[in-house]
């Protein structure tokens, strides 16, 4: 005999967990990145930023983040005036601005990888390699659905 209502307790209690860890390894990685001045969103901007070929229009750029194209330029307003990212003239549309990562972006932004792969390190060192590959594994396919 099966009971449903621990069967239900279980399968709750570890989406809880799942969702407890994700916001206690997303606070210690804000607190670290916020000792350099950044947060996770201005980080995924830099991010789209370092990795495009060429300047990005605000739309790519929200696109890209998966906001709202108002959350984008406050997002680039904060980066511009911390000089982490400029606003570019779209060479073939004057109407069109696209923002582009400065030297001191990409400095920004390598110093942050740096210490989010600090971050992981401790996280290694809490589960271990196998289980890391393991957590990363199964977080994926969560991920896909």
């Amino acid at each position: 005999m099966t009971n449903d209502a621990g069967d239900s307790a279980r399968g709750c209690a570890l989406t809880l967990l799942l969702l407890d860890a994700a916001r206690a390894v997303e606070a210690r990685a804000e607190g670290a990145l916020g000792e350099i001045g950044l947060s996770l969103a201005s980080l995924g901007a830099l991010r789209h930023l370092v990795l495009a070929p060429e300047p990005l229009t605000l739309s790519q750029l929200a696109e890209r983040h998966c906001c709202g194209k108002s959350n984008v330029t406050q997002l680039v307003d904060r980066l511009e005036s911390d000089g982490l990212v400029s606003r570019e003239s779209d060479p073939d549309d004057r109407r069109t601005i696209r923002a582009a990562v400065t030297e001191s972006g990409r400095t920004a932004y390598a110093r942050a990888n740096a210490l989010l792969a600090e971050h992981e390190r401790a996280i290694d060192a809490q589960l271990g390699t196998g289980p890391r590959a393991d957590l990363a594994r199964g977080l994926r396919a969560l991920r896909e659905g």
